[in-house]
């Protein structure tokens, strides 16, 4: 009966030292993968303060500058494209070129003095300094959390583990060949 008793005890104490890191690196992934998951809605929060702010924008300017339409609409479908982006490179791109579009906006500001002095223009204005400035790091943020975990998770021995898990590799947030194409040289010659 005592061996039999001693036996059972080994046998537990064996079968915990052999589950438990694997317990301990299933949790770990999970953490990992919600850390990811928190920091990709972060990209997602500010890009949905970033568009709040556009419409305001639009109709400060739109007060002053009726006939500069084309610049709207480039704003309204650069919008639109960001709002319709699904993946990490779709949405780097569209806020990029959502960004391209309101720096035209920003450009038009020179043609009416009136505007850059208009208290709520330059409000909002800040205000979209400032959110693309939380879109940077929060964009870091995620970039930092996917390269965790993917490390993690292409590592021996949790690469073992990753198919239970149900953990994937996550995309980076980086430009796409499209806004790497488009980087400006300044020459002074």
């Amino acid at each position: 009966m005592v061996g039999c008793l001693t036996m059972l005890v080994i046998l537990f104490v064996v079968s915990f030292v052999c589950i438990a890191p694997i317990l301990v690196t299933y949790n770990g992934l999970q953490v990992m993968d919600e850390r990811c998951n928190e920091s990709w809605a972060e990209i997602d929060n500010q890009l949905e303060r970033k568009d709040k702010l556009i419409p305001n924008l639009v109709a400060t300017v739109k007060g002053y500058a009726k006939h500069e339409s084309k610049v709207m609409e480039d704003i309204a479908t650069a919008r639109s494209q960001l709002l319709n982006a699904k993946t990490a490179g779709e949405k780097y791109e569209a806020n990029d070129g959502l960004s391209k579009a309101l720096g035209r906006l920003m450009m038009l500001t020179e043609n009416y003095p009136d505007l850059k002095a208009d208290k709520q223009f330059i409000q909002l204005q800040d205000q979209l300094e400032g959110c693309e400035n939380r879109i940077t790091v929060a964009r870091m943020d995620y970039n930092k959390t996917a390269k965790i975990l993917n490390t993690k998770i292409r590592t021996f021995p949790t690469s073992l583990i990753v198919g239970i898990a149900k953990v994937e590799k996550r995309q980076y947030f980086e430009a796409s060949d499209k806004v790497r194409q488009n980087s400006v040289s300044v020459s002074f010659e």
